[in-house]
């Protein structure tokens, strides 16, 4: 009971001290960080749920912040060291890096993700999970990172992105790439859901 207890401890004060990191780096830079909390254990729950765990290639995370949403992908059934982790904020990598040695970590700007990550093969990937803030850009660079995005995911591997809007970061374009979404996430604060881009097995 003892370990339990201090198991519990030790897992709330690494929550409060997340939040305190996060809301740290918003009030320094909230177009960058773009919440004021880290994401709820259902949203990111469900954005790990649509992960391809088959084994056949890496996957990405896209703006992990604390880890709120690494540490389900690796309930989800993925290893550390088949997760790629990309990072703006030189303290979260750090955080990462000391939670995750197995983990790779890398910080750069993901909206220029062709030459941040430009040793990664097209097509390599098996998912993309991405926690970034798309609606603080513009349209035309939404479009961008996530053409850029499925480019280096397997035909039909999923982009997977939340938002708290009505509509999606970027209207899906028949040639282009296929759009589901889920229901609101009611736990997460705001409410937020999830969208699920695809490449179409047919695009060259």
């Amino acid at each position: 009971m003892i370990d339990i207890s201090a198991r519990k401890v030790r897992g709330l004060r690494e929550k409060i001290a997340d939040e305190l990191r996060f809301f740290r780096s918003w009030a320094g830079n909230p177009l960058t960080t773009g919440a004021v909390s880290p994401s709820s254990p259902d949203l990111a729950r469900r954005m790990a749920g649509f992960i391809e765990t088959d084994g056949n290639g890496k996957v990405l995370e896209l703006g992990p912040g604390t880890g709120v949403v690494t540490k389900e992908i690796l309930r989800h059934g993925v290893p550390a060291s088949d997760v790629v982790a990309l990072e703006y904020n030189r303290e979260f990598c750090r955080l990462l890096q000391r939670r995750y040695p197995d983990m790779a970590v890398v910080e750069g700007d993901a909206y220029t993700l062709r030459e941040t990550l430009n040793d990664m093969e097209p097509g390599s990937l098996s998912s993309i999970v991405s926690s970034l803030p798309l609606f603080t850009k513009p349209r035309r660079e939404r479009r961008s990172l996530i053409e850029d995005a499925l480019t280096l995911l397997k035909p039909g591997a999923p982009f997977i992105q939340f938002s708290y809007a009505l509509f999606p970061p970027v209207a899906p374009e028949a040639d282009w790439c296929t759009l589901q979404r889920t229901g609101w996430i009611v736990m997460n604060l705001p409410p937020a859901r999830v969208w699920i881009y695809r490449r179409p097995p047919s695009r060259h």
